[in-house]
Order: C-alpha cells, then sequence, then structure tokens
C-alpha cells in the first residue's frame, strides 16, 4: 500500500503545533470532539423537524432542537463523491475535478454506456481523491486527535485512496463502493472488506453505529474527529420487515398514495409514502441515536462539535423514486434544488445557539475552515491550496451573524443517472441562474418567491440573467472548470 505523502514542510509543522498549544479550545482548556454525521441521498423534507409527517426521527429532531437547524444548506454537487471530497478539501468540485461519482464513466467510454446518444460528451473527471490533498481527517489527525472513519468512503477506486490513507486511523467499512453491495448489502454477511461480517441479519446502519459508539466509549479520554458516514438511504432499498410493516399500517392509516409529476422525461415523486424508505430512515435515526447516547453517557455532549447532514438531494425521479422533495424540484441528480438543498444541522451544547433556524446560504466546502476554527486549529491547518469555504463560527454564536460571501457556485458537466443534464449554477441574493450545455439555454429563478422553480424568468429579468451568467462564466473560467463537449457524428 502507498503511504501518503505528506506535503507541509518542518517549519508549517512547527508552527502548527506551536497553535495547538497556545489556542484555548474550551472554556475548560479542553480540545473539542467532533462527530460528523453524513446520511446518503437524504432529501431536504426527509427529516420531522423539516416538515416531514410520514418518517419518524425522533433523534434528529432532538438534534436540531438543542443545536441550528440550517433551511438553506447546499452541497456541494448533486451526487455523492463531489460533495464527500468537498467536505474532505474545503473545495469546489470544479477546481478539483471531482465532478461525478467515483467510478461514473469516462467520455472516451461513452460509446459504451447510456450517455452514448446524447448530444454531448461529459467532462473527464478525477476518480480519486489525491493523496496529496491536505484533508479534514489529516487536520484533525495531525492535532493529535484519534481520527475513526465508518461507513460509506466513495473517494478512491483503489485502496491507497480509502480512509486510512486520507487522514484517518481507524476505518470501519470505507471502500470504493458506492453502495452496501456486497453480500447481503444491508444485511450481514456484508463481505466488505473493511468491516467484519456480524450475525446474520444484523443492519448495517445499526452496526456502523455500534461501532462509531464503541469507538466513543474507548477514546472518551482523548480528543476524537469522528466521521459516521451512513451507506442509509441510498438504494438497495431495504429495511426489516417489522419497519416495512409499520409504515405500511402508516401509509394505509393516512391514507396516502404514490403519486408523481412529470420533470422532463422522467416522473419525480411528490408524496412521501414509501414504507421501505420510511423504514431506512427510522433506522438510520435510531443509529443516530446509539451515538448521541454514547456521548451522553460519557458526558462528552458539552465538549463534542456535533454536524448533521447529506451528500446530496433525496432520489425523487429514478431508482425507485423512493422520496419526495416538495416543495423542491427534483431531486438527485438535478441542479434543481432538489437535488443540492438538504438537512444540516450544528450542535455544540453550551457552545453554540440551540434551538433556532438559520436561512442564510451556507454550503459543503464550509465545514472545514468552519470546524478548524471551532476547534482552535486556525489558517496553520488549511494546507495546500485555497480554501473555497467559509467559516460559519459567526452564525453559531449570534442570532444575528452573518458572513462574508457574494455567491455560491456549482458545476456538473455530466448526465445524471436520475435524469439531470450538464450545467452550472451560480446563486446570488436569493437568485438563481441554471446555465445547460447541451442548447445553450439558461433558466433563471427568484428563490426567494419560487422555492419550486416553477417561474423561469430568465426572459423577463434579462439584465439580471447577462449580469448571472457572465459571473458564471468569470468563476468557471478563473477555477479552470472542464467542460462538456459537443459529440461530433462521424
Amino acid at each position: 500500500m502507498m503511504t501518503k505523502p505528506k506535503i507541509y514542510s518542518s517549519l508549517i509543522l512547527a508552527i502548527m503545533l506551536y497553535c495547538i498549544n497556545s489556542i484555548g479550545y474550551t472554556q475548560q482548556g479542553e480540545k473539542p470532539n467532533v462527530l460528523f454525521i453524513l446520511v446518503d441521498d437524504y432529501g431536504w423534507k426527509d427529516v420531522g423537524a423539516y416538515g416531514s409527517e410520514f418518517y419518524e426521527t425522533p433523534n434528529i429532531d432532538r438534534l436540531a432542537k438543542n443545536g441550528i437547524k440550517f433551511t438553506n444548506a447546499y452541497t456541494a454537487s448533486p451526487v455523492c463523491s463531489p460533495t464527500r471530497a468537498s467536505i474532505m478539501t474545503g473545495k469546489y468540485p470544479s477546481k478539483t475535478y471531482y465532478t461525478d461519482w467515483f467510478g461514473a464513466p469516462q467520455p472516451w467510454n461513452y460509446q459504451n454506456h447510456w450517455t452514448k446518444n446524447k448530444p454531448l460528451i461529459p467532462a473527464e473527471y478525477s476518480p480519486n481523491m489525491a493523496l496529496e490533498e491536505y484533508t479534514l481527517g489529516e487536520a484533525f489527525q495531525d492535532a493529535g486527535y484519534k481520527t475513526f472513519f465508518a461507513g460509506k468512503w466513495h473517494l478512491g477506486e483503489t485502496e491507497e485512496y480509502w480512509p486510512e490513507h486520507q487522514g484517518f486511523d481507524i476505518n470501519i467499512g470505507g471502500t470504493n463502493r458506492g453502495g452496501p453491495y456486497g453480500g447481503n448489502r444491508y444485511f450481514s454477511p456484508y463481505d466488505n472488506p473493511r468491516m467484519e461480517n456480524g450475525p446474520e441479519g444484523e443492519y448495517l446502519p445499526l452496526r456502523l453505529a455500534q461501532e462509531t459508539a464503541f469507538f466513543i466509549d474507548s477514546h472518551k479520554k482523548d480528543p476524537f474527529f469522528a466521521y459516521l458516514s451512513f451507506y442509509s438511504v441510498h438504494t438497495p432499498l431495504m429495511t426489516t420487515e417489522e419497519l416495512e410493516l409499520k409504515y405500511l399500517r402508516k401509509r394505509s392509516k393516512l391514507n396516502l398514495t404514490d403519486e408523481f409529476n412529470p420533470e422532463y422525461a422522467n416522473k419525480n415523486r411528490t408524496t412521501q409514502a414509501h414504507a421501505v424508505y420510511a423504514g431506512m430512515v427510522e433506522a438510520m435515526d435510531t443509529a443516530v441515536g446509539i451515538v448521541l447516547e454514547s456521548l451522553e453517557k460519557n458526558n462528552l455532549l458539552e465538549n463534542t462539535i456535533i454536524v448533521f447532514f447529506s451528500d446530496n438531494g433525496g432520489l425523487s425521479t429514478a431508482e425507485g423514486s423512493p422520496t419526495s422533495n416538495l416543495p423542491l424540484r427534483a431531486g438527485k441528480g438535478w441542479l434543481y434544488e432538489g437535488g443540492i438543498r438538504v438537512p444540516m444541522i450544528i450542535s455544540w451544547k453550551d457552545h453554540t445557539l440551540a434551538g433556532i433556524e438559520n436561512d442564510t446560504p451556507v454550503i459543503s466546502i464550509d465545514f472545514y475552515p468552519t470546524l478548524v476554527e471551532l476547534a482552535g486549529l486556525k489558517e496553520s491547518f488549511i494546507g495546500n491550496g485555497e480554501m473555497d469555504g467559509v467559516s460559519l463560527s459567526p452564525l453559531l454564536h449570534n442570532p444575528s451573524g452573518s458572513i462574508s460571501r457574494e455567491a455560491l457556485y456549482w458545476h456538473y458537466p455530466h448526465y445524471g443517472n436520475q435524469g439531470g443534464n450538464p450545467g452550472s449554477v451560480i446563486q446570488e441574493d436569493g437568485w438563481k441562474l441554471i446555465y445547460f450545455y447541451e442548447d445553450d439555454r439558461i433558466e433563471l429563478y427568484n428563490l426567494n418567491n419560487d422555492l419550486g422553480e416553477r417561474n423561469d424568468l430568465s426572459a423577463k429579468e434579462n439584465k439580471k440573467s447577462t449580469y448571472l451568467k457572465n459571473k458564471l462564466m468569470d468563476w468557471l473560467q478563473n477555477t479552470k472548470a472542464r467542460l462538456p463537449e459537443r459529440r461530433i457524428e462521424q
């Protein structure tokens, strides 16, 4: 196996160690722990605290009650790997070229996959998070933290790019796979090369939670960075018979039916009524409760920063279409709000605001600078390259706090498995412009008045459209973004 090269000098290391020793981490002088919980394909409306009446999420709801619920939080991409890399690097995927899910076909293979008849050849992407990246895990590892990863990694095709080479002392279940595709999938035996099989029938989200709780129990006296990255609620759609029956009964009691609206050539689910998916959501929430209980039992809540997030929007237009993101449009794989707006909660008992909502636009690249600042690691730990995210610390301590940023950007030069087309996006002051590469077309929405993106204002607001498109094109050029190419017929 390859050992990840370190890219900083001994002088920088000395500066970092000085910062560690000279900063007061909490009022008691302790380094705060970090628990980062990432859910896969979990939609903005899939949480009780965000308005779901079908799914039951008491533990996540409790986390929201005790923390800050962000209502305008975004992933850096409508699919998983780019967002996951953005969390680890603090950089936009357009800059790092981690723009598609790792394992997706590259442009030179387009003749052999389903996009072969599309008008564009998707852009090339980098299929491994480079070892030269100074990851969030390494920042905490070098600060003396014990680092732990459990669950879905999906940031490298071969094992030299897996968590143990990217800043994590312990790796339970993190491989190249984008889902639990070995063995009996969500149930043991898992046949996962980084996790031993459990008793037959053991349910994967509960196992990952138990592993995380065991890690916390074993390192309660040490500062730790624990990253629980669920495979849930990604396909395959699988839950226990007990949970499926529970939600079939609830569906019947509420007189719910499966309903869909057109979304271009696809159908978009408009009701939350999928019993198996609901069971997966509850099992994941139960797993969150197991980990929170371990913090409480070890009296660590006051010294642990907790983040809850999803890697992209809920799956609503393909692969079983198990959830609805309404009032948001579309879902995973689309650049509409349903594909990129997700639930986000930050909680740090007695250190941050609690029980409030914040509607500031924030994005997954912000986690790196935020957690580095909260833990007192400061800018010495940013490593190589420019950080695109901003620290959210001002929003966590002051109800009227603000951050300085003009716009948010997205770049997805690929065809989504779920129906989305190659495009790029800019959002500024509630105005959102989407540029579609197939036909050089733009759509413009005012999210303040039209959260569902139904009223395209691009023709009516020509001046605004021109301004935002020019700004988007400048950003793409400055980040040296790779673009799709027009297919040339032979």
